[in-house]
């Protein structure tokens, strides 16, 4: 079965740090292109962090640029985010997906997992 589970997420201060998780079950997971993506209440689904599955070239958008790195551990099946330097604005359930191509457009992504809660409050 197909399955990409997300850990990681929690509360945490502003000025804080968070490591979240993206395994994949049921498929290579370096054969695809990952994104990590948010969804915050009343905001738009947004595009944070990206890894190309070709050549691990990796995107972020432009206000995480500077503290979220991804990364990927083939070896483990993993995919992680980094998050440094955590603002309140950060705060959102993240989604990593898998697809083919490298991109922001969610619907271009196959698999998702079912999204970790990161919260940014003091």
């Amino acid at each position: 079965q197909v399955q990409l589970v997300e850990s990681g997420g929690g509360l945490v201060q502003p000025g804080g740090s968070l490591r979240l998780s993206c395994a994949a079950f049921g498929f290579t997971l370096k054969d695809y292109s990952i994104g990590w993506f948010r969804h915050a209440p009343g905001k738009e689904r947004e595009g944070v962090s990206c890894i190309r599955s070709s050549d691990g070239s990796t995107y972020y958008r432009d206000s995480v640029k500077g503290r979220f790195t991804i990364s990927r551990d083939n070896a483990k099946n993993t995919v992680y985010l980094q998050m440094n330097s955590l603002k309140p604005e950060d705060t959102a359930v993240y989604y990593c997906a898998a697809g083919v191509v490298t991109t922001w457009d969610p619907y271009e992504y196959e698999f998702w997992g079912q999204g970790a809660a990161v919260t940014v409050s003091s």
